[in-house]
């Protein structure tokens, strides 16, 4: 095992994995701490806890624990992995520590890249890294080189005391099912498959550097996109999209279709949205609605947000006159059924937006001004309605950003 210079924070769960990893820290004076994360759903977790505390004291290694109640929503991997490296990068940042260690060893590393492939994922990288980064702290495994019967033998060996989590026979998580096809892996097999995620990686790898170039100012031409072959497509939606996150080749290939075939595009993308603007295709985080309120006139001329911004009155399509009874008035993004009275007639705002080819990620945000009964009474980029219509306005609400 090969570690840079410096001190490290060890990741613990008093597994054999992460034990053999805690001895050869000590085997070879390389300076660690050592962070346990109990998050008290199993049995035998207090008494885990109290093990590695003594293990620790014994031996003169800094221990730190977290231990209050876990409480989550959704998947619990996903959460408790949330859960722990949030602890460890508290810890490695105020006790200065190079980076953390985690355990993973070679078993993990096939196991992560079987559960891909039956996944179907286009992931950022096959199998684990043996280093990456999170929230700016450094991540290293040490032990993919180790098969986990190597790392058992080795505790054996040197009277290393480990615990076995129950829950690893469960049939209830994919992954268990997955190592067991993997423990038993006869040495050739095993180099059979470390060398398909070597090549696998080594085509990802250069593809993701061909094809990232095309990637500027986060958006991509739709042209340029159109022309390619669809690996390439595929990897290039990939990296613009999230390459932190795990999307199915089923899901890109569905996205794929949308950035073909139109041209003026919003879709769910996971976490995010993909969209399109002027011949470019980028992702976005869905703007949260607004909406500021102002309860008179001094108060509408000072208000201000994010997505607009209000200017002293001169006569145009962002200009508007407020009467009193229209108070307060709120400034906020266009919803779905708003509409405007003008002097030709009624208009629905939407109806403004596919006049002006707006393009949809903008109207999300674009600013409009109504009245205390909800009535639209300025569609900055439109006009004002018939009723508020003035040679001299009082304001204009200019839409001030755009994505």
């Amino acid at each position: 095992m090969k570690l840079r210079q410096g001190r490290w924070l060890a990741a613990v769960s008093a597994g054999p994995d992460s034990m053999a990893l805690l001895f050869l820290c000590l085997q070879q004076g390389i300076e660690v701490g050592c962070a346990h994360v109990n998050y008290h759903h199993r049995p035998e977790a207090d008494e885990e806890e109290a093990y590695l505390r003594s293990f620790c004291k014994d031996h003169g290694i800094p221990f730190y624990v977290r231990d209050e109640p876990f409480v989550y929503e959704g998947n619990f991997e996903a959460a408790a992995r949330e859960w722990r490296y949030s602890f460890f990068c508290r810890i490695v940042k105020e006790y200065g520590y190079q980076g953390v260690l985690i355990a993973h060893q070679q078993d993990d590393l096939i196991e992560t890249y079987l559960m891909q492939e039956e996944r179907n994922l286009v992931p950022e990288y096959y199998g684990l890294k043996a280093e990456m980064m999170y929230q700016g702290m450094l991540v290293e495994r040490p032990l993919l080189g180790y098969t986990k019967k190597e790392l058992k033998d080795l505790c054996q060996a040197h009277g290393i005391r480990y615990c076995i989590d129950s829950t690893n026979e469960s049939e209830e998580y994919s992954r268990n099912r997955i190592r067991k096809e993997v423990g038993p892996m006869d040495a050739f097999t095993r180099n059979m498959v470390l060398q398909e995620i070597r090549s696998k990686n080594a085509v990802l790898q250069e593809r993701r550097c061909r094809v990232g170039t095309l990637i500027q100012d986060r958006s991509v031409s739709l042209s340029s996109y159109r022309k390619m072959e669809e690996e390439d497509r595929v990897t290039l939606l990939r990296m613009a999209i999230d390459p932190e996150k795990k999307l199915s080749l089923a899901n890109l290939k569905q996205l794929d279709q949308v950035v073909l075939k139109h041209d003026d595009f919003l879709q769910k993308a996971g976490s995010r949205l993909l969209a399109e603007k002027d011949g470019r295709f980028f992702a976005m985080e869905e703007p949260a609605p607004y909406a500021e309120t102002a309860r008179s006139l001094e108060e509408l001329r000072n208000l201000s947000g994010k997505w607009f911004r209000v200017l002293p009155g001169e006569p145009g399509v962002n200009a508007v006159s407020v009467k009193e009874n229209d108070f307060p008035v709120t400034i906020r993004n266009a919803q779905e059924g708003d509409e405007i009275r003008m002097r030709f007639g009624t208009k629905k705002v939407n109806r403004f937006f596919i006049d002006r080819k707006i393009p949809k990620c903008e109207r999300l945000i674009w600013p409009v001004l109504v009245n205390r009964e909800g009535s639209v009474i300025l569609v900055p980029g439109l006009g004002c309605d018939v009723q508020h219509y003035t040679a001299e306005p009082q304001v204009n609400v200019i839409k001030s950003q755009v994505l």
